[in-house]
């Protein structure tokens, strides 16, 4: 998760997802798929993915975002589908 991941400069500079247009926001945590970011400043929610702390190096998780796919999938659902559960809008679907 966000705040057991990271160092205390990366905790000051680390935003969620919907943070991504904050120019405080350096990094970004996506915590559907459980994965951190570089923000790309167009106006949409890109980030270019990155597996290490850009301060101090610890390596970031594994992204969950195939494990989000291939779970939707199995249950039936595409990715494009406005009715998914909403557990799978957050990290609620890994959690539990």
């Amino acid at each position: 998760m966000l705040k057991e991941n990271c160092c205390k400069d990366a905790c000051n500079h680390i935003g969620l997802i919907n943070e991504i247009d904050n120019p405080d926001v350096l990094v970004v945590y996506n915590s559907r798929f459980d994965e951190y970011g570089i923000p790309v400043r167009d106006g949409g929610e890109s980030y270019v993915l990155i597996n290490f702390c850009p301060w101090c190096g610890i390596k970031f998780p594994e992204s969950k975002r195939d494990q989000w796919f291939d779970e939707l999938e199995r249950l039936g659902y595409n990715s494009d589908d406005f009715d998914i559960p909403d557990k799978f809008k957050s990290n609620d679907w890994f959690l539990k």
